[in-house]
């Protein structure tokens, strides 16, 4: 079923304004995938904040032209499912993620922040830990001298109270 004009403005309306607000689109080629699986990948997708949406890719090429994704461009052929996110590794965890267990869904390219990712740059960047793990890492190291240091206060007042006895 074709789309009249009106629904591909929408369209692109509707994909330019997510594009708007990401920080990474992942291009991955679906050929082969079974219905069930791909409905799978779109809920996992959904439950991490990523919208993906398998589009027209004159209609894709069109959201993303004059933005920093506009590099994806030259590999918008074939079938593609458009994998976008707000949070940097979202979209490639997801979708790396389901590239593992199933062979037919191969990362086609990708674009963080305007800088074009092959499939290897798009494998480095789901390997990172998400910002909730890196924020707790951090505030870890944070704590650290913090804790060590209340530590080694009670152990002197500990030391002393003995001393005294």
């Amino acid at each position: 079923m074709s789309l009249n004009l009106n629904d591909k403005k929408a369209v692109v309306a509707e994909v330019s304004a997510k594009v708007a607000t990401a920080q990474t689109i992942v291009v991955a080629e679906y050929r082969g995938i079974q219905v069930g699986s791909l409905t799978q990948l779109r809920a996992k997708a959904r439950a991490q904040g990523v919208y993906m949406r398998v589009l027209k890719n004159t209609l894709a090429r069109r959201a993303v032209e004059g933005t920093p994704f506009a590099s994806l461009a030259s590999e918008m052929t074939g079938p593609l499912i458009y994998s976008i996110s707000e949070d940097a590794v979202a979209a490639a965890k997801v979708v790396h993620d389901f590239s593992k267990g199933n062979d037919k869904l191969v990362i086609r390219a990708g674009n963080y922040a305007g800088k074009s990712l092959d499939k290897a740059g798009v494998t480095a960047l789901a390997n990172i830990p998400s910002r909730e793990v890196l924020i707790s890492q951090l505030l870890g190291v944070m704590q650290a001298p913090v804790s060590g240091f209340a530590r080694a206060l009670a152990a002197l007042a500990a030391k002393k109270e003995s001393e005294a006895a």
